[in-house]
């Protein structure tokens, strides 16, 4: 039984299939009925992809695998128990021989007063709805607007959180609003829409090499981005939000980005933890568990390149911890022999839109179209379906201007920025249009 289909989950799911080739029971336990390929979700909110390009089906290209919608809640370590809620509530369990553990991580929150209340978290497919209808509705909003502050206030657009998803809603985000602004009557003439990026860290894209942190840096710049390191918002009120800096910033717009914690479920197990991380060995077990496996964001996994630390929680990491995690359940079944994790990264990649990106395959740093063909390349490859519909996406995206409507499919209330997993199928059907 594998709970949770992100990276690492999707992973094991696809190995173990291919291994047991019907000799076995493979059980995927998950909220929706898809794999979501969450680099891309930030073009998903600027209008750029559509939404079913970065879901994956998982009952259409995880063949041998039994897909059981729901939430999992609880796992009874003792009985060899999961139990779920699926998404009318009806709760049930499932008993396993093997378990895999990939619930995955969710919005990091700081005791910040008003986040809560008033930012949008950016974690899953709901949340990306949401913002590009609540985008453009701020936009439009503004443009009929007769007092300038307050149309000021709705084209403002906060981002906290200058790690690779604040960076990249950023970089999209401006251009999404450049484009809205052109088409919008009530705007043509006026000041352009603005975006803030806000990190307590030095520098945009601290994690990652200095070099592509300056690229990241001067495109956003360049965009007309304020760019604000060492700052972080003090309170956040319905109509702005207060930074550290003792500056009000009028906005309707509080995009949460500032990184992400793993699942709640990890800490009601019992088991011990690194920064609520579940400990597991190098071969991806529990210790003390050997039926139980756990990777992905959700396990703190030793770095075998780097003594004394763990592997950072990167889709990278994820994918390829996965199909380790399958091997390892595979031996323990008396199919081969046990592997330890060890990787070494292959760079990274950041999309900053339009021919823009930061990259560093094999650590070469590139920057520009360039790294933007590598980068769009290397999502191609990584992704488990749907390439053509996304190569045509990019390319449509290229010569035609963006379609830019409320759909009003998710609503506010449906994408509470401390939920532990946001789903589509908790929206109520959508009476009217509201977020």
């Amino acid at each position: 039984m594998i709970v949770g289909a992100g990276f690492a989950g999707y992973q094991a799911a696809r190995s173990l299939s291919r291994k047991a080739r019907g000799a076995a029971e493979i059980v995927l336990v998950n909220p929706h009925d898809y794999f979501l390929y969450l680099p891309l979700l930030p073009e998903v909110a600027a209008g750029v992809l559509e939404p079913r390009r970065v879901s994956v089906s998982l009952t259409g290209t995880l063949p041998g695998v039994r897909l059981v919608l729901g939430q999992v809640g609880d796992v009874d370590l003792t009985g060899h128990e999961v139990h779920y809620t699926d998404p009318e509530g009806r709760e049930g369990s499932l008993s396993y021989d093997r378990l895999v553990l990939t619930v995955g991580s969710v919005n990091k929150l700081l005791p910040i007063p008003g986040v809560t209340e008033h930012a949008h978290g950016f974690r899953g497919m709901p949340e990306a709805l949401y913002l590009r209808d609540h985008v453009t509705r701020q936009i439009e909003l503004a443009g009929a607007a007769d007092d300038p502050a307050e149309r000021a206030a709705r084209t403002t657009f906060v981002v906290v959180g200058a790690g690779y998803t604040g960076t990249e809603v950023a970089a999209h985000g401006v251009r999404f609003t450049d484009a809205l602004a052109r088409q919008n009557e009530g705007l043509r003439d006026g000041p352009r829409p603005r975006w803030l990026l806000l990190d307590v860290a030095d520098r945009v894209l601290p994690e990652l090499d200095e070099r592509l942190s300056n690229t990241a840096d001067r495109v956003l710049r360049d965009r007309g981005v304020d760019v604000r390191m060492k700052t972080t918002v003090k309170e956040a009120k319905h109509d702005g939000v207060l930074l550290d800096s003792g500056d009000f910033v009028a906005s309707r717009s509080l995009i949460w980005c500032v990184g992400v914690r793993p699942d709640p479920l990890v800490d009601s197990m019992g088991l011990p933890t690194e920064k609520g991380r579940l400990c597991v060995d190098e071969y991806l077990n529990v210790p003390g568990h050997p039926e139980v496996f756990a990777c992905g964001d959700a396990a703190a996994v030793p770095d075998l390149t780097r003594p004394g630390e763990f592997t950072p929680m990167t889709a990278q990491h994820a994918q390829r911890q996965g199909k380790v995690c399958a091997h390892n359940v595979a031996a323990s079944c008396g199919q081969g022999e046990p592997r330890a994790y060890r990787h070494n990264d292959l760079g990274f990649m950041v999309d900053l839109g339009g021919v823009q990106a930061a990259a560093n395959p094999l650590h070469v740093p590139l920057s520009g179209p360039l790294a933007n063909a590598v980068t769009r390349g290397y999502h191609l490859a990584a992704m488990p379906g749907n390439r053509v519909r996304v190569g045509a996406d990019w390319l449509l995206d290229a010569v035609l201007p963006r379609q830019a409507v409320q759909l009003g499919l998710v609503r506010s209330g449906s994408v509470p920025i401390d939920s532990p997993t946001p789903e589509l199928a908790r929206v109520p059907a959508p009476a009217g249009k509201n977020g």
